[in-house]
């Protein structure tokens, strides 16, 4: 059965209760890491959180695609998306 996945909110609070931390900190740390992540993923470096895996952005070049409901062809210009590779850690820890 799939669990729901997890709230800020309550995201927050296991970080408070894990950092010995107020939520008010916990927030604010949380809030911190997503800022430098997001920061230095888009200027194209890479941010690697040990035991969790490695953020990064990469180029993706023009390539043509299918329009599902119409079956149109059209070309879509390069862009640039986010990759995340999980760590061999967290993959043990969640196939043991």
């Amino acid at each position: 059965m799939t669990r729901k996945p997890m709230t800020k909110t309550q995201l927050v609070a296991a970080l408070a209760e894990q950092a010995e931390l107020d939520k008010a900190a916990a927030s604010r740390a949380l809030e911190a890491l997503t800022r430098i992540v997001t920061e230095e993923v888009a200027s194209g470096g890479q941010v690697t959180l040990p035991g969790l895996g490695k953020f990064a952005c990469r180029d993706r070049p023009e390539r043509m695609v299918r329009n599902p409901a119409t079956g149109e062809q059209m070309k879509k210009p390069a862009d640039r998306v986010a990759k995340v590779t999980i760590a061999k850690q967290l993959k043990d820890v969640i196939n043991a």
